[in-house]
């Protein structure tokens, strides 16, 4: 991080009510988790009088099966997040350019500011036609958020393979990648993979995550984590949540159905939809969004003002869940839309 770049950089707004008494489709998590997490946790609760093992090497051996790569790959982090900051300090130096896609993740460009490089903005559905040549970093979001589509996996590994050749480093921010079918980055020359179990797993506030890496760029990752990275019981449930094989598929399926749902209903109420891969659906509704959100939230319904995101103006973004809250949401907009 440079110090001299810290002071004019700026929050980041997200998603997410902390209020329980809402139904909040404004944050992209699944309403499930793993069965039996609630007693990892707590069966590692006392581990958690002591620091854990700095190796960490049941997590590593977990997210390696999860995503195809070798453990030894594997570098811990509090979150999909940490996995990009420690990928952006380890690479970015004060004055380099990164390819960063808009409209998408506003945390790659501060994340960025904050190491003292230049974002180069570039519209997330032309960002692997570009040259990645003289940049220091390319971005990409797989499926990108908040427009949801995951790009082609041939194009996407073409550019890949031209990071490589022009020595410009790839960070693959793959926090939604795990709802789709789609093989992981990870592993690949000249590339960052960074994974959350955020979203997947429906345990934001566990914070637990890892990047991917090989050669040089992974003994900087090593070098550069800090230690005990990830608390105890974080870990074991992680380790525990990527093990469960059928939660993964049932999760896909599901998703793939309710997001269905969930985009027929908004269509035949005039909303157009984004073509989406993600646990979530884009919409343009043609106007400044603020009196939609303000009603829908009086009606218990919060969603996500999408206009927070670089280049949009008349958007908000929904979270696919299950089929009762798609209902409560049908029933907040046929009484305000």
């Amino acid at each position: 991080m440079d110090p001299e770049s810290v002071a004019d950089a700026e929050r980041v707004p997200h998603g997410s009510s902390d209020d329980p008494d809402v139904l909040d489709l404004s944050a992209n998590i699944n309403p499930r988790v793993p069965e039996g997490s609630r007693a990892v946790y707590e069966a590692a609760f006392d581990d958690a009088r002591s620091y854990p093992n700095d190796g960490y090497p049941d997590f590593r051996d977990a997210a390696a099966d999860y995503v195809g790569c070798d453990a030894e790959s594997v570098v811990p982090t509090a979150g999909g997040l940490a996995a990009i900051r420690l990928a952006i300090g380890v690479v970015v130096s004060p004055g380099d350019s990164v390819l960063v896609p808009y409209p998408s993740f506003g945390e790659y460009a501060r994340e960025v500011e904050l190491a003292g490089g230049n974002p180069t903005l570039v519209r997330h559905d032309e960002l692997l036609d570009a040259d990645p040549t003289d940049h220091a970093m390319a971005v990409v979001c797989a499926p990108n958020n908040p427009t949801g589509e995951l790009p082609p996996a041939d194009e996407l590994a073409a550019f890949a393979d031209r990071c490589a050749a022009s020595g410009t480093v790839l960070l693959a921010d793959e926090a939604f990648l795990g709802f789709t079918d789609r093989a992981s980055l990870a592993g690949r020359e000249g590339v960052v993979a960074a994974r959350s179990l955020t979203k997947l797993f429906g345990l934001p506030g566990l914070r637990a995550g890892f990047a991917v890496a090989s050669g040089e760029l992974l003994e900087r990752l090593q070098t550069a984590r800090r230690a005990w990275s990830v608390g105890g019981p974080a870990a074991a449930v992680g380790a525990h949540a990527m093990r469960d094989a059928a939660f993964i598929s049932e999760t896909r399926e599901r998703v793939r159905e309710e997001r269905a749902y969930l985009r027929e209903g908004l269509e035949a109420r005039g909303f157009e939809v984004y073509p989406s891969d993600a646990p979530f659906l884009l919409c343009n509704i043609d106007e400044d969004p603020s009196d939609l959100l303000s009603a829908c939230h009086e009606r218990g319904v919060v969603l996500r003002d999408a206009t927070t995101f670089r280049g949009l103006a008349c958007h908000v973004r929904i979270a696919v869940r299950d089929r009762e809250a798609t209902d409560e949401l049908f029933e907040a907009l046929d009484e305000v839309w």
